[in-house]
């Protein structure tokens, strides 16, 4: 798997953590192991930039992806994965540590940039969470994918709760 971290907003994040849990979530997606994805940290004012280009939206928001060659997990155990380019993800650490805060489980920013790590590889996948079915396994997913990560690496305490609008 390539993997291409990228911090660009001048705040210090960890970096190797945010690489983990991407592999983590890409292998127990069954992506094809020679696939390749980008990650960038930016600081507010590129997030918002991008966000006004690509959503019309104002402000800066916490995580946005672009997929490239819209690759999806196999449908069966048994099918081989295609390979491919999944794209890139930008994530804002400063709207990561206001949402950290500001959550009913308070983490760090860390914590909320590895959640939005997940959430950025799935909709790279294809997940949504625009209707409610959608909604409930996205974040069940994201949920199940960051509580395995944690467990692996032996990190006590509650998983960040979704954040994630």
């Amino acid at each position: 798997m390539s993997i291409d971290v990228n911090n660009e907003s001048g705040t210090e994040v960890d970096e190797q953590a945010i690489l983990d849990i991407a592999r983590y979530a890409l292998a127990r997606m069954r992506i094809h192991p020679l696939s390749e994805l980008s990650v960038i940290v930016v600081d507010a004012d590129a997030m918002e930039q991008l966000h006004i280009q690509w959503m019309d939206l104002p402000g800066p928001t916490d995580v946005m992806s672009f997929p490239m060659d819209e690759l999806r997990p196999p449908s069966k155990d048994d099918d081989e994965p295609p390979q491919g380019l999944l794209g890139d993800i930008v994530l804002c650490p400063e709207v990561a540590a206001k949402q950290g805060a500001e959550a009913p489980t308070q983490h760090s920013t860390d914590e909320e940039l590895q959640l939005l790590t997940v959430h950025g590889v799935l909709h790279l996948l294809g997940y949504d969470h625009e209707e409610p079915d959608e909604k409930a396994e996205m974040f069940g997913l994201q949920a199940a994918i960051v509580d395995g990560w944690r467990a692996e690496k032996g990190l006590t305490g509650p998983s960040p709760a979704p954040t994630v609008s």
